[in-house]
């Protein structure tokens, strides 16, 4: 048997090839739609990928299943789990299998039972793997959302995410059960899981790729609660903040994403295109780093910079429902348009490379680029002083909790939106977070939305809480507002 992992580092999502040498067939399980991955790998190892299937309906993600299963002729599988809110949409058009707990089916010598482990999500499968080519017990389980490396998934993105009010300490008790019966498994089961440290599916996943039910048992909180009571509090306590296009990703996957993998890339635009755009209110992204948008940058637009956090902020802050456009450099366009299309962000109608913001402010005499004013860790302390300024805390709710600027008005990065009107403009809005990512995405984010004299704290609160600067822990002034 051949097992590989397939890890995509900005979205901490896992996905699996697994293959049967003897009879040259192979299975992906929760593909992304970057195909190549799967395809290049295949032809390598002289495989033929002949079935696919995944977890559930991917939240934090576009599905590369329905894809990847067209492109090949595989078979997909698809759980049948859930109430009618949980179905794929698309099934009968793709010819799929769909399945439920306890069914089973084979990828050569390799067998692959069905595990029905809601609570994630009603619809959630896992798939307990044998190997009978050499064995007549499991070996692993793939866990997808379910059991993660030091956490379990959560429960509450039905109502935070998906709108489903209500759910969550009934999506939390109904994990509990799935995990009784995953305690049953094995110890030495290994557990192969979809996400690892970094997504936000979970609070507390680990780094470690994979773990074994055994060991699980012993150091995973959540499956160490004495009670059911116990259990449910903890899981839903100190959940990060779910992005926005969370609930856009459950529409899409379960509608069925569209066919990508050979789309053409779009064009790079002229100067007449983009004043044409920012008239319309297009989105214009510009993905140069933060100190160069910070020093000079057209007006209206918003700085999503390269980071191993873009894609979440993408997702948070762009819209599903109308194009976008990008300034980026021409060496990674390929590359940011196939990563926009795993967070289903598909209509990019075009791009400018970088030099682009100074022919704009070059061609019209009454045209000025904004900046954003950068300040200091002394600057802050003083502002905080004398309250020359207010402070803006970007980072999520759990984070501003556990310790903050004396002061500081807590809105996360992507809520800000929905908070405009909640934060002050009396004074000049200093704009801090853990590193300086978030704050500068923040700044142009509040100039775009028409506010102005926004200072960008340059450090991070690690910097501010290391230097033996005053911090205040509790509740913050504001909570984050859950999602529509």
């Amino acid at each position: 048997m051949l097992l590989r992992m397939l890890y995509d580092d900005k979205l901490a999502q896992a996905s699996y090839f697994v293959g049967c040498q003897a009879t040259g067939d192979a299975l992906v399980i929760d593909p992304a739609r970057n195909l190549d991955q799967y395809l290049d790998l295949a032809a390598k190892e002289g495989m033929q990928i002949t079935a696919v299937t995944e977890t559930h309906i991917h939240a934090d993600c576009a599905s590369g299943s329905r894809e990847l299963a067209a492109k090949t002729g595989a078979m997909l599988y698809l759980s049948d789990e859930g109430d009618e809110n949980w179905k794929y949409q698309f099934a009968d058009e793709a010819g799929a299998t769909l399945v439920h707990d306890g069914d089973e089916f084979r990828v050569g010598n390799i067998k692959l039972v069905v595990m029905h482990t809601p609570g994630h999500t009603p619809e959630h499968i896992s798939f307990v793997l044998t190997d009978t080519a050499g064995a007549d017990e499991p070996m692993g389980i793939f866990t997808g959302d379910f059991v993660f490396v030091g956490d379990v998934g959560r429960p509450d993105l039905l109502e935070t995410a998906a709108g489903f009010v209500g759910t969550m300490e009934a999506g939390a008790r109904t994990l509990y059960k799935s995990l009784q019966r995953f305690k049953e498994l094995p110890d030495y089961v290994q557990v192969w899981p979809g996400h690892g440290a970094g997504s936000a599916c979970g609070k507390a996943l680990g780094a470690v790729p994979q773990s074994t039910v055994g060991y699980e048992k012993l150091f995973n909180w959540a499956l160490t609660a004495t009670t059911e009571d116990e259990f449910v509090a903890g899981v839903l306590d100190g959940q990060p903040e779910p992005p926005f296009y969370f609930k856009e990703m459950k529409r899409i996957n379960k509608e069925g994403p569209a066919l990508v993998a050979d789309k053409p890339m779009p064009e790079r635009l002229d100067l007449e295109a983009l004043d044409r755009y920012l008239a319309s209110d297009t989105p214009v992204v510009d993905m140069r780093s933060q100190l160069a948008f910070a020093g000079g940058h057209i007006p209206d637009t918003l700085n999503i910079p390269f980071s191993n956090s873009y894609l979440t902020w993408a997702g948070w802050l762009l819209p599903y429902d109308r194009p976008i456009t990008l300034i980026v450099d021409e060496r990674d366009v390929e590359s940011t348009i196939r990563d926009l299309q795993r967070i289903g962000l598909d209509d990019v109608a075009g791009y400018w490379t970088p030099d682009i913001v100074q022919a704009w402010a070059n061609a019209k005499e009454e045209r000025a680029l904004e900046s954003v004013t950068q300040v200091s860790i002394d600057d802050v302390e003083q502002a905080v002083a004398n309250s020359s300024a207010n402070v803006l805390d970007v980072r999520g709710t759990s984070e501003y909790l556990e310790g903050h600027i004396p002061g500081a008005l807590s809105v996360p990065l992507g809520y800000i939106p929905r908070e405009l009107d909640n934060i002050p403009t009396d004074k000049p809005l200093v704009v801090h977070c853990q590193t300086g990512v978030r704050s500068s995405i923040a700044a142009s984010l509040l100039q775009k939305l028409g506010r102005t004299n926004v200072l960008n704290y340059m450090g991070s609160f690690a910097d501010w809480s290391a230097s033996g600067k005053p911090v205040e822990s509790g509740a913050a002034e504001r909570e984050a507002v859950p999602a529509d």
